[in-house]
């Protein structure tokens, strides 16, 4: 008998914890209420007359590269699923296991790739949420609309991009 009244007190003393849990949350709402949702339509595109960078362009470019993103994984799991079936066709010919080789090989540096860009989507949606995208990591300066359009997960100015790779070259070289 002594057991089952421990017992009894010990759900009373979790009942008001797990009372106390569902205030907090109520009151951590309003912070997030503060923020306004900003809705564009399918269509929209950003235009150089509007501010640079303002609520709608950063909307406008997290949709985009969450899209963006999505296609890469699926298209990568696609090819993973697809390539992994292929490796019960196994020929006797050296020829055509040395093409299905290269070919597997073709697809993993692509795969590889694309892994890769969405890595760069992942570090251009956190630029959008530390407000940082949109400006070139080494001058702060803006990249531009159309530089962003073309390629959404620039981190430099065309001029800076250009410095980087004669870096790179100059390195490659020695």
């Amino acid at each position: 008998m002594p057991k089952t009244s421990k017992i009894k007190k010990k759900i009373k003393k979790l009942k008001p914890k797990s009372v106390n849990k569902p205030v907090a949350k109520i009151a951590s709402k309003p912070k997030i209420a503060n923020k306004v949702l900003i809705k564009i339509s399918e269509t929209y595109t950003p235009k150089d007359t509007e501010k640079y960078l303002c609520e709608k362009h950063k909307v406008y470019f997290r949709m985009k590269l969450q899209e963006w993103r999505k296609e890469l994984v699926r298209a990568n799991n696609n090819s993973l699923y697809n390539g992994s079936m292929d490796d019960n066709s196994i020929s006797a010919d050296i020829v055509d296991q040395a093409s299905s080789y290269t070919d597997k090989s073709v697809e993993m540096k692509s795969i590889n790739r694309q892994i890769k860009l969405i890595s760069e989507i992942d570090k251009a949606l956190l630029r959008i949420k530390d407000n940082t995208y949109g400006y070139c990591l080494d001058t702060a300066e803006p990249i531009g609309l159309k530089r962003l359009m073309a390629r959404p997960v620039a981190k430099y100015t065309i001029a800076a991009q250009e410095k980087h790779e004669m870096k790179e070259k100059v390195h490659a070289d020695d």
